[in-house]
């Protein structure tokens, strides 16, 4: 698990919700931590000893929050013992060291972290080995990998050192791939400033250089927009199909910021969000966002309005009579979310409060309030919908075979589906073999179109009783295996218990092209700032040959044109990949991308090798 559980506090009991999550499969994010973004530039520019002086200077003008504050400076103290141990330890291997390069790094490294128990860095390297601590203690305390726009915090350092001649590009490259080996993070380069300025610069680029190098997971996202210099995304494009890691990825700006200023908010504000997760953006600093904690199944939810159209006898069954049961049980799901939401902020700071990113933001040291409490500026919490291929099909599964062809009868079907397929296998492929999400004007795309409108309208249609504002988005992020365990058999085919589809992309063996796959999802995106990624496995041939990058440029940008937000790309060899899924330790060193995030094959568990085979089958064929 890479995400901490607090264990919530049962005396703040919410068992009364928790039958509507289980109905609707709902993942309602009570207790999720993390998952919004400091602002480094904070850290560097106040240092420990500097954070510890703001804590204890507004600790005597809040004196209500002394628990508050004690946790405050009690992470401080012990990130300050924690390096003063490393230094003693660098001196200590020093003296033991023979080899004098060896040495002298040692001492280097003593040298710089006796500073950086209280000073803020000074120099690149320092800068890049106070983020390094700082990773380590947030992810130890609550598995927290936000960073945000890394070219814009780390540049001032660079140009400096650049500048005072006491540093080269191979030295940045290096100390860059450090920080890097350290922890796969969440890194943005590129995107505009407030006034719309593209941030690209000679850091941009070196960062992308020493992920090249390293060759190891890392989750980088180049914010594509109207006035990003071309020359990093087609490098990002070159260094993704030479190295086959899965990175770096490939943001949407524009419509991510088109999308975020919908909520009300100035174009200035939305173009300051910054990559900060496996699919999400968040404003550095100012903005408690839950992204990718919340999630509803819409497999399970069309599971309910199925069976309880199968079972109401005074009605004719109907696929509009069923779509009708859907959306009456999707706001269901919607409004319980709501209301876990609401019981979430008004415990969350009294069982877990997010001390370690409370230190880089805005308002939680001032104000003496958690930021899940009121202590930053901005509320805006992400709802996402799962299993949209899944449930397109099978809506258009029932309408081709059932309502027009009559090779079924609804309760032939139901029959089926109660029996999970069983000694009808031609039944089965029967309602598979549809032209189905994804193919390109079909009835199911036209259906998945219709079910990310109306999530979408039914999450913006209010806020939350105690007026937090919702996001919608569509992502299941590795959660497709648990949450098609809780679903029965499916009208488009799908066993019982299987996988629902993965985010916004088609059930596997869709039939169709990239091209159409980027277009598909295109189509269901929710268009307020939160992405609906593109999960694309490509052939590391597409990019060989004359203008074989361009092609690749082409389509990232020709998704992007129609308002998508996220490619998430593989570029893997096929005999490969299957191969490694038979015996994963004849590729140990192989890296994919799995949804929102980059890992070794081999670590993988079966059911999530299986996901990306069944992919790279799919998109393949």
């Amino acid at each position: 698990m890479s995400y901490r559980n607090p264990h919530w506090n049962p005396d703040f009991d919410y068992s009364h919700l928790e039958n509507e999550h289980k109905k609707y499969g709902i993942y309602p994010g009570i207790g999720a931590v993390q998952h919004f973004c400091q602002d480094m530039s904070i850290g560097l520019k106040l240092g420990w000893g500097g954070l510890l002086k703001k804590v204890r200077y507004y600790r005597k003008i809040n004196p209500q929050a002394e628990d508050f504050y004690d946790g405050l400076e009690n992470v401080i103290l012990g990130v300050q013992d924690f390096i003063r141990r490393h230094v003693e330890k660098a001196r200590e291997m020093a003296k033991k060291e023979k080899n004098p390069t060896l040495r002298r790094n040692l001492e280097e490294i003593a040298d710089i972290n006796e500073r950086l128990i209280n000073d803020p860095p000074r120099t690149f390297r320092e800068a890049c080995q106070w983020v390094v601590w700082y990773q380590m203690i947030a992810r130890m305390y609550n598995g927290s990998g936000s960073m945000g726009r890394i070219d814009v915090w780390l540049n001032p350092f660079y140009e400096r050192d650049i500048a005072a001649g006491i540093l080269t590009d191979e030295e940045a490259i290096f100390h860059l791939a450090c920080l890097l080996l350290n922890d796969t993070q969440y890194f943005q380069l590129g995107g505009p400033d407030a006034s719309g300025k593209d941030v690209t610069n000679r850091l941009s680029f070196l960062v992308l250089e020493a992920a090249h190098r390293l060759k190891t997971p890392v989750n980088i996202g180049i914010f594509v927009h109207k006035g990003l210099d071309p020359k990093l995304l087609r490098r990002g494009i070159e260094i993704l199909f030479e190295d086959k890691k899965g990175s770096p990825k490939f943001l949407g700006g524009d419509a991510v910021i088109e999308g975020f200023v919908k909520n009300g908010y100035p174009v200035e504000l939305a173009r300051e969000r910054a990559y900060s997760g496996c699919h999400w953006f968040a404003i550095p600093g100012r903005e408690y966002t839950l992204n990718d904690c919340v999630k509803i199944n819409f497999a399970k939810v069309f599971e309910v309005a199925f069976w309880e159209l199968m079972e109401d006898r005074e009605v004719e069954p109907s696929v509009e009579e069923l779509w009708r049961r859907f959306e009456k049980h999707l706001r269901k799901a919607i409004d319980v979310v709501r209301e876990g939401l609401d019981f979430h902020m008004e415990h969350m700071h009294e069982v877990f409060p997010e001390l370690v990113l409370d230190l880089l933001c805005y308002g939680p040291i001032e104000k003496g309030l958690d930021a899940s409490n009121g202590g930053v500026e901005y509320y805006n919490l992400c709802v996402d919908g799962a299993g949209i291929g899944t449930v397109a099909d099978s809506f258009a599964a029932i309408e081709q075979r059932v309502e027009k062809e009559k090779r079924l009868t609804w309760q032939q079907l139901a029959e089926h589906l109660k029996n999970d397929f069983k000694d009808a296998e031609e039944v089965r492929l029967m309602l598979r073999n549809i032209p189905r999400y994804g193919s390109g004007g079909t009835r199911a795309d036209e259906w998945a179109v219709r079910i990310a409108q109306t999530f979408t309208r039914l999450v913006k249609e209010k806020p939350t009783r105690r007026g937090y504002n919702l996001i919608p988005g569509l992502f299941s992020w590795a959660s497709m295996i648990s949450m098609g365990k809780t679903v029965g058999a499916t009208p488009n085919g799908r066993h019982a218990g299987e996988p629902i589809s993965q985010g916004a992309n088609p059930e596997p063996g869709f039939g169709g092209s990239p091209t159409y796959l980027a277009v598909a999802v295109a189509s269901v995106q929710c268009g307020y700032g939160n992405t609906v990624p593109l999960q694309l496995d490509m052939d590391p041939i597409l990019a060989k040959g004359e203008n074989g990058i361009e092609k690749i440029e082409a389509l990232i940008i020709g998704h992007f044109k129609m308002g998508g937000t996220m490619i998430n790309m593989n570029v893997i060899d096929k005999d490969k990949i299957l191969e490694a899924h038979e015996d994963p330790s004849k590729y140990p060193d192989l890296i994919v991308r799995v949804t929102g995030f980059s890992a070794y094959f081999a670590s993988l568990s079966k059911d999530l090798r299986q996901i990306v085979v069944d992919r790279i089958l799919s998109e393949g064929s």
